[in-house]
């Protein structure tokens, strides 16, 4: 119990010390640069309390739950009694075997991604901005599909020792070929789409999965194979987003065309 209530004051702390930079930065810019008293104080100082007390129970469930839990389940589904076709470990344990790894990197990616905040916070900037264009869920969703294809793809690569270079190229001569087609309002929002999807949430559950795929597959280093999820997981959104927006564009177009007819 004195452990734990110890972790809870370090974490509050450490959360104080982090958030204090943030507010210090606000007060001067509003008191000294904009020499303007700070409106609504009382709910100002009330809200920090809040952001400072959700970072720090945020920050003990992920060290008490998610880190463990990520890294507990890519153990295992890396078990060979379990990956093994009928429990018989004498089998030779191919990459196809380990499917239900990738199912699992996949769902993650998606669920953790839709529970983002930075992404909600984008995609309800998005929508205002756009005057209702662009669609908060639409956006949350194709940029969801895009970390799930990553972290698939990141599962796939941990197990089969494959080198992330090669995906990190094929993925960015995509990006720079959908940028010259896509409509040019989504090409911004998408490239920052993915960079808010390696955030509080994604980041702690993607990081456990890879360290933990990285030191239960047979010959893979937990320091060059365990990490480079979170690169790909901000590829993979920019090349979904750009496409939903070709897509709405390209169904758009055809609509128009036939209501013409």
């Amino acid at each position: 119990m004195d452990q734990i209530l110890n972790n809870i004051l370090l974490t509050v702390l450490s959360t104080i010390r982090d958030v204090l930079p943030i507010g210090l930065l606000l007060v001067f810019f509003q008191l000294v640069v904009l020499k303007e008293r700070i409106p609504n104080l009382k709910r100002t100082i009330i809200g920090f309390l809040y952001v400072i007390a959700g970072l720090a129970l945020f920050l003990i469930g992920l060290q008490e739950a998610l880190f463990p839990l990520g890294d507990i389940m890519a153990k295992q589904l890396t078990d060979p009694a379990f990956l093994a076709p009928g429990g018989d470990t004498s089998v030779t344990i191919e990459w196809w075997h380990y499917y239900w790894v990738y199912i699992f990197a996949a769902a993650i990616g998606f669920s953790t991604t839709v529970a983002e905040p930075s992404l909600m916070a984008v995609a309800i900037k998005a929508n205002e901005a756009s005057g209702g264009a662009i669609s908060p869920w639409g956006l949350r969703i194709a940029v969801a599909i895009g970390v799930a294809i990553s972290i698939a793809l990141g599962a796939f690569r941990i197990v089969t020792g494959t080198p992330l270079a090669a995906y990190m190229i094929v993925g960015y001569l995509l990006v720079v070929v959908q940028t010259m087609f896509a409509p040019k309002m989504i090409v911004p929002l998408a490239y920052d789409s993915g960079g808010v999807t390696t955030s509080t949430v994604t980041v702690p559950l993607v990081t456990a999965l890879g360290l933990g795929l990285a030191s239960t597959v047979p010959g893979r280093s937990v320091l060059i194979d365990g990490f480079g999820l979170i690169a790909l997981a901000s590829l993979f959104p920019m090349i979904t987003v750009m496409g939903y927006a070709q897509l709405s564009h390209f169904t758009a177009r055809k609509r128009d065309d036939t209501n013409k007819d």
